[in-house]
């Protein structure tokens, strides 16, 4: 706790009294976020440090493995975020971000590890989609390999997911919302994002600032 303490007081102190004067105005007026952030629980996924971004331009929605149920398959706390942050706040984008080395993707390729943990294996079931299509169609690649792919597809599936959710259907169709898929890569700081005419992951300049 000493790290968290001495951090929580240097930003008192030394950082928020020097933040630009939009950081603090907007802690004061409505927030208006431009997009709905939605990525892992892993402590090395920080949002606002990778997209840099200031406070206010995220909601953000961080939980095990990136997971959004498909709409009526859980009632939560990711549903509820998805739609306050749709129907409420009227956010124009929402990303969903994967990334490498995450714990989830590897407890879904090896269920057998989380046999005595409840929660979590109920939880990951519903990225079930991501591990059957890499089982299917990449069975015979190389443990780090299929770490990637069904990294990927977990993205993908997840972006799935969010359109059957009605606050997120509709402005679909409206053009008032656009869906981005990412995948982090811890190591290197560099985004990848899906390309969905090539169903690919490509870097994320690419595919432009949409």
């Amino acid at each position: 706790m000493e790290k968290i303490l001495a951090g929580l007081s240097r930003f008192q102190h030394e950082v928020f009294p020097k933040l630009p004067p939009e950081v603090s105005a907007a802690a004061i007026g409505p927030q208006r976020p431009r997009a709905l952030f939605i990525t892992c629980s892993d402590s090395r996924v920080t949002p606002h440090l990778i997209t840099q971004t200031d406070p206010g331009d995220l909601f953000g929605c961080q939980v095990v493995g990136n997971i959004v149920p498909a709409y009526g398959a859980t009632y939560g706390g990711v549903s509820a975020t998805v739609e306050y942050a749709l129907t409420v706040l009227g956010v124009p984008n929402i990303i969903v971000c994967g990334h490498s080395d995450c714990g989830a993707m590897k407890v879904l390729l090896n269920p057998a590890a989380v046999e005595s943990l409840p929660s979590i294996r109920s939880w990951i079931n519903h990225a079930e989609a991501a591990r059957l299509t890499v089982a299917e169609n990449w069975p015979d690649e190389p443990e780090e390999t299929r770490l990637r792919l069904v990294t990927e597809r977990n993205v993908v599936a997840q972006m799935v997911h969010l359109r059957t959710h009605p606050s997120v259907a509709s402005r679909l169709i409206g053009g008032r919302v656009r869906l981005h898929g990412w995948v982090y890569e811890l190591h290197s700081g560099t985004v990848r994002a899906y390309d969905e005419a090539g169903d690919r992951f490509v870097p994320v300049e690419q595919l432009g600032r949409g």
